[in-house]
């Protein structure tokens, strides 16, 4: 697919820029040795920084059509306090409490511009943060958050960081935050997370989850 052929691409850069800078630093002879010094030193560091890049990318999810990359369900454990499983779509099971009366699933996403998909470039996607939300305005400011981070960076570089940041001036890619809305909390309730080209939806799979958002409408 074109988005692993864009992570090898990436990182055979950096490979080529890291043998480039090895034979420059040790070449015999020194004329002209400060210049190759520095322009050596700038390649090791350009190849560092496409690998690190690769690795990144790899973190995100190419997304060919509208899927569900997510289900989550919900267990009482008190007052306002739940017990949450997230299955992503790998099948990948974690566990976190909530506190309050709704959750909200972020994503992190990459959307190409209409020339580049119409090449076959899909928007790739990452799970970022899992959060629960007070109905009450007081309590949100007072009572106890919840929010857990899903994923990071494997490195200390962050290409969305990066392509946010620069955003007005990447014509051909978007990096852009999906939230599915605050949706309640309940005993036993049962949610698929569905991302589409215009970002995360929540949809109840339980009637638990059904009644539930019914009666938050």
């Amino acid at each position: 697919m074109l988005y692993d052929g864009l992570v090898i691409a990436i990182a055979a850069i950096g490979v080529i820029a890291l043998l480039w800078a090895v034979k420059t630093l040790f070449k015999p002879g020194w004329l002209l040795g400060w210049l190759k010094g520095t322009f050596g030193l700038m390649l090791l560091l350009w190849a560092l920084v496409m690998a690190f890049m690769a690795w990144d990318i790899v973190s995100y999810k190419e997304l060919l059509a509208e899927k569900t990359i997510a289900t989550i369900n919900f267990r009482k454990l008190g007052d306002q306090h739940y017990r949450a499983v997230l299955v992503s779509g790998g099948g990948q099971e974690e566990a976190y409490e909530l506190r309050g009366d709704q959750w909200q699933l972020d994503a992190r996403i990459f959307k190409w511009s209409k020339a580049m998909a119409k090449l076959g470039f899909k928007p790739t996607y990452r799970l970022d943060r899992l959060a629960g939300r007070y109905y009450s305005l007081d309590k949100e400011r007072s009572s106890d958050r919840t929010v857990y981070s899903l994923s990071e960076s494997l490195t200390s570089v962050d290409v969305w960081e990066w392509f946010n940041y620069f955003d007005k001036n990447v014509p051909w890619l978007d990096a852009q935050y999906g939230s599915a809305t605050f949706v309640p909390m309940t005993d036993g309730a049962l949610y698929e997370i569905r991302l589409s080209h215009t970002g995360l939806l929540s949809r109840p799979l339980n009637q638990a989850a059904k009644d539930a958002v019914n009666h938050w409408q």
